[in-house]
């Protein structure tokens, strides 16, 4: 429970104002009031640590979490994109463009959202009003009692219960036993695909200890960001898996040269080397060294690739 009290009640009190007057299409949209509830669980996560918020998989998918547990409404879609662009319009959210673009019209798709936003942040006011936790819980409380009465209680108490559709869906995707909370949506929109696709690139390497699978090279920055690449062993787009088997762990290069069939992983788990790539055995950096290697595996037999995911990979992409 929050006991820190030390906050400015009045401004608050104007905030609590503004949120349950927020501007909604029809003057009923659910959108912007779960945009706003999400981005106070993720403070309070600490998911979002300063006011420059950009657009992560967990946020989406905590959106959309969130929107399922309290709109009941059918003819309303979880469109992530829909509050976080238009919610600009109540004067305490601001969207920062990355340089060349600029936020004139409204954006729909999430990966060109995310593509051409640099942050969303606050009014100062507001987030310094947010960092505190007692502030931020009256905040939240004013939201749902303003738009979601009814489901306040229940989604309360599925918060409380410490399970999620995000921790599902990581379930899912690092190929753990599952457990039945929310029901895990095929990936049929872009949001999900997004993501889906988000949560593989910090899984594989993570499952890999951030070790390049073939070099051995392991290269973390002080901000904690990582040179090895989470590779799809069969593309997405002919596979539809994206769980951590149907991945693996690259630096750039070698990344690159895998998906352009250079080389390729034999049932082994062994290295395969292109003999029609031309490549100087002098150079320290050249690819035949790791001919015949093994595979470096992920922790936890769980997370092996797939032995027929290389297969497909060898009899479809390797340059023989």
């Amino acid at each position: 429970m929050f006991t820190n009290a030390n906050f400015d009640r009045s401004v608050a009190a104007t905030y609590a104002r503004k949120f349950a007057k927020v501007r909604r299409a029809n003057g009923k949209a659910p959108h912007k009031p779960v945009l706003l509830i999400t981005l106070l669980e993720l403070i309070d996560k600490g998911l979002i640590t300063e006011n420059r918020i950009t657009i992560s998989p967990e946020l989406v998918a905590i959106f959309k979490e969130n929107f399922s547990l309290l709109v009941t409404a059918t003819d309303y879609k979880d469109d992530f994109t829909q509050p976080f662009y238009y919610l600009q319009s109540d004067g305490f959210w601001f969207l920062k463009p990355k340089v060349g673009f600029a936020f004139d019209t409204y954006v729909r798709s999430v990966h060109t959202l995310s593509d051409r936003l640099d942050f969303g942040y606050f009014s100062s006011d507001l987030f310094l009003l947010l960092v505190n936790g007692y502030a931020r819980n009256l905040l939240k409380n004013s939201l749902l009692d303003a738009f979601f009465v009814a489901q306040k209680v229940q989604f309360l108490q599925g918060k409380n219960a410490r399970r999620s559709y995000l921790s599902e869906l990581k379930t899912y995707l690092l190929n753990e036993k599952e457990a039945a909370y929310l029901p895990l949506p095929p990936v049929e929109d872009e949001e999900t695909r997004f993501v889906r696709g988000g949560l593989f690139k910090k899984l594989v390497p993570k499952v890999y200890d951030f070790t390049c699978a073939i070099s051995g090279m392991k290269v973390i920055a002080m901000d904690g960001s990582s040179l090895v690449e989470a590779c799809h062993i069969v593309p997405i787009s002919i596979s539809g898996d994206d769980k951590v088997t149907n991945g693996i762990a690259l630096c750039p290069t070698l990344h690159t040269a895998f998906d352009r069939g250079m080389i390729a992983v034999d049932e082994r788990f062994r290295v395969v080397v292109s003999p029609s790539l031309a490549d100087g055995t002098t150079s320290p950096y050249n690819l035949r060294q790791f001919h015949g290697e093994a595979l470096r595996l992920p922790f936890g037999e769980m997370h092996y690739p797939k032995p027929e995911s290389f297969q497909w990979h060898l009899k479809e992409k390797f340059k023989r």
